[in-house]
């Protein structure tokens, strides 16, 4: 049985609820060895896996939101999660190289209050693209996130509009942004950068959209597709570019940045 093997020693799958040894996992990128299933993965793995060496020269490491709002029990959960991912907020970004070519990286904490955009994390992504810009170098940004955060109310919102004009005056610069989508990718982040990129990719069976599917059947009174908003009826349906598994999302990425920015 189970309960006879020490704690922490198996993982039971989300998807096809196969018992694993996690340590089979860990080497599989946390990838389901029976059924495909991605497995959710923090920031400093993304960086580990994508970036050369697994390095990441931070930026912007010390920025830290300030509760606007006085929103009740927010404080309480900024500091909890800060002391438990040793991250100031939900996004973390920097300078790293890919097959030797400098980028601007950054990758969303989903464990820090849902992955939630605030003003720390849209300044810190528009930081990021005002970096590439000044460097003239590509950015690659791992999104995974419930939205915008509703501790910082119409702050969080205006990140929306902050992060998608820093995208646009990217693009108008010749900057090529590549956005990877994680599972779940949802609300004002994908409504906004998550889903600018000049190349989109998205993580085997990630959930990604605007709302999730059984609030837009309760609203419409409608069934919904079979596979609505999962990483492959998007591509199907033309809004992402490429669905990539875990362990070939740096080969992917090298091959890209070899096409697109040859230099």
């Amino acid at each position: 049985m189970l309960k006879d093997y020490p704690n922490g020693l198996w993982i039971k799958c989300d998807n096809c609820n196969e018992i694993l040894y996690k340590k089979t996992i860990e080497k599989n990128f946390f990838i389901c060895s029976k059924c495909n299933y991605h497995f959710r993965i923090n920031h400093k793995k993304y960086i580990e896996y994508i970036l050369d060496e697994g390095k990441l020269e931070e930026y912007d490491s010390d920025l830290s939101s300030t509760d606007p709002l006085n929103f009740p029990n927010y404080k309480e959960k900024l500091k909890q999660s800060q002391n438990s991912l040793e991250i100031k907020d939900a996004y973390v970004y920097g300078l790293g190289k890919i097959d030797n070519k400098l980028v601007v990286f950054g990758a969303m904490e989903f464990g820090f209050i849902g992955g939630s955009m605030g003003t720390v994390v849209g300044e810190k992504v528009a930081r990021s693209f005002r970096l590439a810009t000044k460097m003239n170098i590509p950015i690659i940004i791992v999104s995974t996130s419930g939205g915008a955060r509703m501790q910082e109310g119409i702050f969080s919102l205006m990140q929306v509009a902050k992060t998608a004009m820093e995208v646009g005056i990217a693009d108008r610069k010749g900057i090529p942004y590549i956005s990877i989508l994680a599972n779940p990718c949802y609300a004002g982040v994908m409504a906004s950068f998550a889903s600018l990129g000049d190349i989109i990719i998205a993580e085997p069976g990630a959930m990604l959209g605007f709302t999730g599917p059984r609030v837009i059947e309760e609203t419409i009174k409608q069934k919904l597709p079979e596979g609505f908003q999962k990483a492959e009826f998007l591509l199907e349906h033309g809004f992402v570019d490429l669905v990539v598994p875990r362990w070939d999302l740096r080969r992917t990425l090298i091959r890209i940045l070899n096409i697109i920015w040859a230099k």
